[in-house]
């Protein structure tokens, strides 16, 4: 199957791609960690503009209630990223694995507050099919957000808060993204080529009730 051109440039990418170059903050050398990964899963999207699947959480769950992110959680023992990816995918959105050709992975992140070590996988969806939020519990919804509004300049947008905390975000499909989120999209997709220049100047305040459990923390 031949990609789009933004895809391509997003595959030939993955494999250089340093943890500097997301993240401050990597896996400490030395110690255990809770290891989980997410699958960054792309698409043809409409005339092969791109599409990217995002998941909003139940609003009232205990962790990270209402916030957008990829799909995805903690491995299972004797786990690889990979299979820990698709599986949380699958148990989540409905998604076939068969339906997927994973890029790669990029390297794994630290999240200081819940203390995983999470590896992204990159994918490209070859065979889309409709998706939907399997446990209501868990997951609000799922959306596959079209990259070009997802990448509008006028969709785009800094956050900030106390404890030092300053990223990209972005409004798109109805969904507030920011966080770990919204700083590896836009890595990614920036070391990619994809995308236009915007405003980082523009600041907006992150929805309250995505707020209930925050800890301060410094973005990918």
């Amino acid at each position: 199957m031949s990609l789009p051109p933004w895809a391509v440039r997003l595959v030939e990418v993955v494999p250089t791609v340093e943890a500097d170059d997301l993240s401050r903050f990597t896996p400490p050398p030395g110690a255990e960690h809770r290891q989980a990964a997410v699958l960054m899963l792309f698409g043809p999207g409409e005339q092969g503009a791109g599409e990217v699947v995002l998941l909003e959480r139940a609003a009232d769950m205990r962790s990270h209630p209402g916030q957008v992110a990829f799909p995805g959680g903690a491995a299972e023992p004797d786990e690889d990223a990979e299979r820990a990816a698709l599986r949380e995918a699958e148990e989540e959105t409905g998604l076939d694995p068969a339906s997927v050709r994973v890029v790669g992975e990029l390297p794994a992140l630290f999240l200081p507050p819940s203390g995983f070590a999470v590896t992204p996988v990159v994918a490209w969806w070859e065979r889309p099919h409709p998706l939907s939020a399997r446990d209501p519990f868990e997951v609000a919804r799922v959306e596959r957000v079209p990259l070009p509004e997802l990448l509008d300049p006028e969709n785009r947008f800094t956050t900030v808060l106390s404890g030092g905390f300053r990223g990209p975000a972005f409004a798109a499909s109805g969904l507030f993204v920011w966080g770990f989120t919204a700083g590896l999209l836009s890595r990614l997709l920036h070391l990619a080529g994809v995308g236009a220049p915007w405003d980082d100047t523009r600041e907006r305040p992150i929805p309250s009730e995505q707020l209930r459990d925050w800890r301060p923390q410094v973005e990918p």
